[in-house]
């Protein structure tokens, strides 16, 4: 699985035509400790660039934008209880959404992981 970047610090990975998405480690460590991840409802249809999402952390409340256009089917609820889950696994069990894709062009568009990282520096 290939995981692209926004300038927002999102990241996204596809699987088949569905795409996991979350905020990058650089974003959490950002943030410092989460204490609040506001979900949006499964069944929303989101366009590339919507916000989707809050974080709030003891520093600062900070949103979260689609990477692509779709239909968020699954939201981690785990965050819910456990908003510190982004802190300690970013880029893996602390992800936000699965979006079903409704353009995959859009990907081309994000940035790999070489990218990001030259961004960030």
């Amino acid at each position: 699985m290939t995981t692209r970047y926004t300038e927002d610090h999102e990241w996204i990975t596809v699987d088949g035509d569905v795409a996991t998405v979350g905020i990058t480690v650089h974003a959490a460590e950002q943030l410092g400790d989460v204490v609040f991840v506001e979900l949006p409802d499964t069944g929303k249809t989101l366009a590339k660039g919507d916000e989707f999402a809050v974080v709030e952390s003891v520093k600062a409340a900070s949103e979260v934008y689609a990477p692509i256009d779709g239909e968020i089917i699954a939201i981690n609820s785990v965050l819910d209880d456990a908003p510190a889950t982004v802190n300690e696994d970013a880029a893996g069990a602390g992800w936000f959404v699965k979006i079903k894709m409704s353009d995959a062009s859009q990907l081309d568009g994000l940035m790999d992981e070489a990218a990001y990282n030259a961004h960030i520096a």
